[in-house]
């Protein structure tokens, strides 16, 4: 045990230390303080204003004004935007800035906007009304003169044919009568010429004729140019209508209806004459008015030029005060209402540079009394924090992703940086596919720094128990069309939904990279994983953003290349280069007894020399036995690796005992779990090895069925070695032992416990300093007010029983592995035989080519994405539910400092 404590520590096995701290800090220095402090990011500031609203606390005001300069800058942006005035790629420097002196600039600079822009508006309106007025001239002067033709032609016909009718007085209609009638009167035919959208045009004929009863004649004609609205800034297509109709009360109607449907009316002479004059003054204003609103766009530009240089600037000093702002409100006044004080956690490691900035503070502000920075004692649980760099941190985020740490618990991330790639590949593996994905990583690493300082945000949904191959089914129907889409289209959102799961989980979290920043090896926490990158700060231009493919893709960069090293090396051990064996560590141990045998397999077969050095010997491929021995070896493996890493968590179970001074743990839990897993589980592992080596030809279902049914009868030809019955009897009476062990000890002792430490037996411990709360075991700390025994028995039964059944299904659910290895091998072989060998077979380039395609598509998108991701998604089930069950608490939360590094545009 002293070998073990004498162990130099692992920077991830455990979350650093973390101390509560608190902060007194006079006014006039509040607000450096607080800037440095975000600057540094190394202090989460505890909220101790909790019952007031956010409108009652001291800097309400400070955090409205920089909510209103956020809106401004957002206007400001949205401007630009729609005007398309590009931001320079490098933006010139320019002197630092205060607040207030922004707050007034920006006010000036809107106002000066929305002057422009009701200017611009303005003349735009009038521009498009002399504009229509042109269209609908040109376009009703052609009705006009049509119609005045058409009457001289027809006025002859008309006298003779059906004016000399002495019944057409009361059948004619409005236009028919007033041609008849001979010069206009003040109830003759008259006309309403107009412009109108043209989506608006059949409605609006419709209701015309229905309010005029049919007493008018509608004509049309589209117009030849599109005009731009003012307000939306959008080309719109405009129809050009004439309306002939009779009577005062009709001409009314017609002027309502078009005010509704948004129609504009001008006025157009009849006279020919009158129509050109007009037009030319129309002409000549346009003329003005178009040379008026391009001097105004240029200037509006240049206004917006000269705001987008310093956009990016105002962007972060305003995010950066209300955060300051923000967190001040988290603060309170001392009783004097000359100080502020602050409480909050940090690192151990982190004090010195946290003094170091309150003392600078201090200085810079000219104050004359310094800020007290002191540790405290808390009550409450610390926050989870992990230094991670570029490499463990996805790693950190798959555990994080179950649940964060529990303060000072052991981090699986250690053991996961190998596990899950491992189990990965065990279920993937094939050298050639391993080599695809190689290639795949080592691109994403060469690319590391230009796509380091985008945000990423990666979100996958886990699915319990027999749920899970339902939703990796159901999500690899659309991958492949997802892929393209995001690689062509480069913006896509993506919703999925799943309907009818049980035990269905949501998961997501942020994924930003670590590495962007030089220097940030871990001594910041804004260096982890799940730290938000502000867009604008790489020299002020906006990066394009990745889509959700890559951005995971990028994300995972170093776990997709360790699950693709790990793929070749048990691509080796299977043997498998998509599905095809090579001798690629020498000649095959068996050869043909004669010349007769070469085309029956294994039948004639004889082995002649020691096995074959590396891996699955290629002999197997094409054998009738193939399958039957690939399924025993894959399934006895499986169980191997499931039995050691379920051994390594209930290890890992007794190191968290220890740490925490957890006795009764250890006794009661840890070592019946042992005993009980490895009597059944462990047991049968021993008996795989050794029918492996002794190349025994027992039946291990027979030997584990019968050591429950009758373990005192003679083994028979099942007997790996001796002494195997008496060892089966110890060892299921030992299985028998640890289940009332550990169900009935632990909740007896705790009653035992607790009822001495009330009854005065133990007074003399409680009088130690608080301190010793942080040795204390958690699970005394619980119920040091109260105790319920008939809780703590039911809580422990079902602990208890959840691992004896567990342990049965865990081990089952690890022959996933052979499952997946199986399933990925034989779809291999499938697209290599039934597809790329059957059209090679022909002698018609085509067929080959469209062979070849077939192929090359079935690998990259079937075997290289979607199989990919069922491994990942299994690898994932077996970290979380099988490994992580047997140790890990994950009822922690994350040390989230405030830092302005985190700050993005969600923030405004």
């Amino acid at each position: 045990m002293e070998f073990i404590d004498n162990l130099p520590s692992m920077d991830l096995m455990r979350s650093e230390k973390m101390t509560f701290v608190q902060l007194i800090i006079p006014v006039e220095s509040a607000h450096r303080a607080v800037s440095y402090l975000g600057e540094l990011g190394l202090l989460q500031f505890k909220d101790l204003n909790t019952d007031k609203s956010p409108f009652q606390r001291t800097f309400v005001n400070q955090v409205k004004r920089c909510g209103e300069m956020s809106r401004k800058i957002r206007f400001f942006k949205d401007q630009i935007s729609k005007a398309g005035v590009s931001s320079p790629s490098r933006p010139s420097l320019q002197p630092d800035i205060e607040l207030e002196e922004l707050e007034v600039q920006l006010s000036v600079h809107e106002t000066e906007l929305i002057e422009m822009n009701s200017n611009s508006e303005n003349l735009r309106q009038s521009y498009n009304e002399l504009l229509e007025f042109k269209i609908v001239l040109q376009k009703a002067g052609g009705f006009l003169d049509s119609s005045k033709n058409y009457t001289v032609g027809e006025e002859t016909e008309l006298s003779e044919n059906v004016y000399s009718d002495n019944n057409y007085l009361d059948t004619a209609s409005l236009l028919e009568q007033e041609l008849q009638a001979g010069p206009p009167s003040h109830s003759g035919v008259r006309f309403i010429s107009g412009i109108i959208c043209k989506s608006k045009v059949l409605r609006f004929e419709r209701m015309l004729f229905r309010a005029t009863r049919g007493n008018m004649l509608f004509n049309q004609t589209s117009a030849d140019e599109d005009i731009m609205d003012p307000v939306s800034s959008e080309w719109v297509e405009k129809t050009v209508f004439v309306v002939f109709f009779s009577g005062e009360q009709a001409r009314m109607k017609i002027l309502k209806i078009c005010e509704s449907f948004g129609a504009n009316c001008y006025p157009v002479p009849e006279d020919m004459t009158k129509r050109r004059q007009i037009s030319g003054e129309v002409l000549a204003r346009l003329s003005e008015l178009e040379a008026t609103l391009d001097a105004g766009l240029r200037h509006r530009n240049k206004a917006l030029s000269s705001i987008g240089l310093q956009l990016t600037r105002w962007m972060n000093l305003v995010r950066r005060e209300k955060a300051v702002y923000d967190t001040l409100n988290m603060l309170n006044f001392d009783v004097t209402k000359k100080c502020l004080v602050g409480e909050g956690w940090c690192p151990i490691f982190a004090k010195p540079q946290i003094q170091e900035s309150l003392q600078r503070a201090t200085f810079d502000s000219n104050s004359q009394v310094g800020i007290i920075f002191h540790v405290m004692d808390s009550i409450d649980s610390p926050p989870t924090y992990f230094r991670t760099n570029c490499f463990t941190s996805p790693y950190q985020e798959i555990v994080d992703a179950y649940g964060v740490a529990r303060y000072q618990e052991a981090n699986p991330a250690v053991y996961t940086v190998i596990t899950f790639p491992f189990l990965f590949a065990v279920m993937f593996g094939d050298w050639g596919h391993g080599i695809c994905l190689l290639l795949g990583a080592l691109v994403l690493i060469a690319l590391e720094r230009k796509l380091a300082s985008q945000p990423f945000l990666c979100s996958f949904s886990m699915v319990n128990g027999s749920s899970l191959m339902a939703i990796v089914v159901e999500f690899t129907l659309y991958f492949p069309l997802l892929f393209l889409a995001e690689v062509f289209v480069q913006q896509v959102s993506v919703h999925y939904y799943v309907s009818g799961m049980a035990s269905l989980c949501s998961v997501s979290f942020v994924i930003g990279d670590p590495c962007q920043k030089k220097g940030s090896s871990g001594s910041n926490p804004e260096s982890g994983f799940s730290r938000e990158i502000d867009l604008m700060r790489t020299q002020g231009k906006e990066k394009k953003k990745l889509g959700s493919f890559m951005e995971m893709l990028f994300g995972g960069r170093y776990v997709l290349l360790l699950m693709s090293l790990f793929s070749i090396y048990c691509g080796l051990i299977y043997n498998e280069f998509f599905s095809i064996p090579f001798h690629i560590f020498g000649g095959s141990a068996y050869k043909c007894r004669d010349a007769t045998c070469s085309d029956a397999y294994t039948v004639g077969l004889v082995k002649y020399q020691d096995p074959y050095p590396f891996g699955v010997d290629p002999s197997w491929r094409g054998s009738r036995s193939e399958l039957p021995f690939l399924n025993s070896l894959k399934m006895k493996m499986s169980i191997l690796l499931g039995v050691a890493q379920m051994n390594l968590g209930i290890i890992l179970s007794y190191f968290n005992a220890r740490f925490f001074g957890n006795s009764l743990d250890i006794r009661h839990q840890f070592v019946p779990q042992m005993i009980f897993l490895n009597s059944l589980f462990g047991y049968l592992s021993l008996l795989i090895i050794v029918k492996w080596c002794t190349s025994s030809q027992a039946d291990l279902y027979h030997v584990m069925i019968y050591m429950f049914l009758s373990p005192t009868d003679d083994l028979g030809e099942n007997q790996l070695f001796w002494g195997q019955r008496p060892l089966q009897i110890i060892l299921l009476l030992s299985a028998l032992v640890a289940v009332p062990w550990m169900l009935f000890p632990k909740p007896f002792i705790l009653r035992k416990q607790h009822l001495e430490r009330f009854q005065g037996r133990t007074y003399g411990l409680l009088g130690t300093s608080e301190t010793d709360l942080e040795v204390e075991p958690d699970f005394a700390r619980q119920y040091h007010e109260e105790f319920n025994f008939s809780e703590v028995f039911v809580h422990q039964m079902i602990h208890s029983i959840e691992f004896v059944l567990g342990a049965v299904s865990n081990t089952a659910s690890y022959l996933r592995l052979w499952a997946l290895s199986l399933a990925h091998s034989e779809l291999s072989t499938v697209f290599y035989e039934k597809v790329l060998l059957l059209a090679w077979g022909y002698n018609n380039m085509i067929i080959r080519l469209i062979g070849l395609a077939v192929f090359a598509f079935a690998t990259a998108f079937i075997l290289l994405m979607m199989e990919t991701l069922s491994a990942f998604l299994h690898a994932l089930r077996l970290h979380w539910v099988e490994f992580q069950s047997k140790f890990y608490h994950g009822d922690g939360y994350k040390f989230r400092p405030f830092s302005f590094a985190s700050l993005n545009d969600d923030e405004d």
